[in-house]
């Protein structure tokens, strides 16, 4: 490959058909490794936000075991549940099941009534969302969300929120608070 300069600018040709492949080949793996270096950042982050989910549980799980209250273990999940899911506000009602709000179910999966609710696509539905404790399947409460609008976050933060609210019942249920339901 040869740059030929002339008087208004500087021009780079190709006059060697072998200069035509290399150049190729060059484009090629070029846009190759920017793939695989965007497969890389992609996968940093995955791991990066499994960490964080793991950690959670791991922080949260410890604290229903040693806690020396349930509530203890309520306050904590319902910090960690605002700042994972974006809430604008989470509190927790003790045995109550007044109303038919919006359900985070255990799966990750948002339900409005008996049908599911496309979170990805619509955001959070309008109010507040329940999201139950039960610990060795007794009903002791729930956590009711109050999400920012527009926000909706992802499959893999909705089901450690489910767990973490799995570890509150569980921790309500080793201190046998009244209220199962």
């Amino acid at each position: 490959m040869r740059a030929r300069r002339s008087d208004s600018a500087q021009r780079f040709t190709i006059t060697d058909p072998d200069d035509i492949q290399t150049a190729v080949l060059l484009l090629v793996v070029g846009l190759l490794v920017a793939q695989l270096a965007v497969r890389v950042r992609r996968l940093e982050v995955v791991t990066v936000t499994d960490a964080e989910h793991l950690s959670r549980l791991h922080a949260t799980a410890r604290l229903a075991q040693g806690a020396g209250s349930p509530e203890a273990v309520v306050d904590h999940v319902r910090g960690e549940l605002t700042e994972l899911l974006g809430l604008r506000g989470c509190r927790f009602e003790y045995g109550t099941l007044i109303g038919r709000p919006p359900r985070l179910e255990p799966d990750g999966s948002v339900s409005v009534g008996r049908r599911a609710w496309d979170l990805e696509r619509s955001g959070w539905p309008e109010g507040e969302i329940e999201l139950r404790a039960s610990g060795n399947g007794h009903y002791y409460g729930r956590f009711m969300l109050t999400p920012n609008p527009g926000s909706a976050p992802s499959a893999q933060a909705r089901r450690v929120a489910a767990t973490l609210a799995d570890l509150t019942g569980s921790a309500l249920d080793t201190a046998a608070l009244p209220g199962d339901g």
